[in-house]
């Protein structure tokens, strides 16, 4: 336990007193890094996609086959959002996101050397066991570091490396694939992660901070983290977990499927993959900060941050669904990518609010298991909706595709309104 007076950290001291706390300046280096990190991940885990019709015809792999490799790699990313959020909790960001990035990197890499699907889904399912850690850890580290009225924006910063990733990875590996090949490109970006270690490990050194967590107010049982079963038995973790079931399978539609939908739709070849697959995720980018921002910029004006948050989650879902109207009955692809980037640029404001929910009901110490958990309900939502039911829906055509993704946006509204009623700390339990 820490003194509520003083908790003195080698890169300066945290003064609290009952009423006030001074945020660390280290908090901002702290979320560059992650999100950097975050730009990595997506550049590590769309590069199949991107580069799938070289790779399909190199090693003679098939559409189905695509999906069964996406279903591995969700299904590991499942397992590990809830093994990693706990093992987050246990060892702390600095050791927890050392060792996902380090295996993540090693299981990109290991992309460029297999033989045949049995190879491919071996290392794209480590890529998704060690890359799910992301997300929770850098939940985590947001509750440590930031305020609750920063939150949002902070986890709306390492979002926009999510969709920044995205942006970038497109073109990208469109270069490095004509410059080297697809085998090689593998290596290149998994070496990026090692790179990155290097900064993380000597910059996030200082954990203390962890003990003076930024927070207006106590939550549940500060004095040891909740397990499984006690967060279980909230109704208001029942609400990001549903939410998050329904909402998260939006993001992955375009993750997993725009490439595709390009080459398919539009007659698209890698380097023209290259030119138009960025542009949804611009729009994901500004959803990621001006969403974060919004609801941060309400909270600090007096708000309460249930209003705040939720108003910010509406106003995300008005951009979503008209978006997915345009986009479903395209007649170009420059029209298309542009609904689309109205479609993740209000998915982001409305994921960016509900990720940081686990940090507004929740201690620090049980911040990243509820987030894990999150992420594990996320992953069947995106199994159900995104890798089982495209495929099929895609036969058909891509508009019953983008209906399904805009029937899931009120599913996700009435989990928060309805679930999670107001957003505020919950009450520890009973001893």
């Amino acid at each position: 336990m820490f003194s509520p007076q003083c908790v003195r950290i080698s890169s300066g001291t945290w003064r609290q007193n009952r009423n006030t706390v001074t945020p660390s300046p280290k908090r901002w280096w702290i979320i560059a890094l992650i999100a950097i990190v975050t730009v990595i991940n997506y550049v590590d885990r769309t590069s199949l996609a991107v580069m799938w019709p070289a790779i399909s015809q190199d090693v003679a792999l098939t559409k189905e086959n695509y999906a069964t490799i996406v279903s591995a790699f969700m299904i590991f990313y499942g397992i590990g959002q809830a093994v990693s959020g706990r093992i987050f909790d246990q060892v702390g960001t600095r050791v927890g996101f050392t060792l996902s990035v380090a295996v993540w990197s090693i299981a990109c890499i290991g992309h460029g050397f297999i033989r045949g699907l049995s190879g491919l889904l071996a290392m794209r399912g480590l890529l998704g066991f060690s890359e799910a850690g992301n997300w929770p850890g850098a939940t985590k580290a947001v509750a440590e570091w930031f305020p609750k009225h920063e939150r949002a924006l902070a986890q709306g910063i390492f979002n926009a490396g999510a969709s920044l990733g995205a942006v970038v990875s497109a073109p990208l590996i469109a270069v490095l694939f004509a410059l080297f090949g697809w085998r090689a490109t593998f290596v290149v970006v998994g070496a990026l992660g090692f790179i990155w270690i290097i900064p993380w490990w000597l910059g996030a050194r200082v954990q203390t901070a962890a003990e003076a967590r930024p927070s207006s107010a106590p939550t549940a049982d500060e004095g040891a983290a909740l397990t499984w079963r006690q967060i279980l038995g909230y109704r208001q973790a029942w609400g990001v977990f549903t939410a998050r079931f329904f909402l998260d399978p939006i993001w992955w539609l375009f993750v997993n499927w725009l490439p595709i939908l390009l080459a398919e739709r539009f007659g698209f070849d890698v380097k023209s993959i290259g030119l138009f697959a960025w542009v949804p995720y611009l729009g994901a980018v500004i959803g990621s900060l001006g969403g974060g921002w919004v609801s941060g910029h309400w909270i600090r004006a007096g708000w309460s941050v249930d209003r705040a948050r939720k108003r910010a989650i509406l106003i995300g879902a008005g951009l979503a669904l008209p978006g997915f109207a345009v986009a479903a009955w395209a007649a170009t692809p420059v029209v298309a990518v542009l609904a689309m980037a109205l479609v993740l640029c209000g998915f982001q404001v409305m994921i960016n609010n509900i990720q940081t929910l686990p940090s507004d009901f929740f201690s620090g110490k049980s911040v990243g298991s509820a987030s894990g958990i999150g992420g594990m309900s996320a992953v069947l939502g995106v199994l159900v909706f995104s890798t089982w039911l495209v495929p099929y829906l895609s036969k058909i055509s891509y508009v019953p595709v983008f209906i399904l993704g805009a029937s899931l946006v009120p599913c996700g509204l009435l989990a928060v309104f309805l679930l999670c009623r107001e957003i505020k700390p919950v009450h520890p339990p009973q001893k």
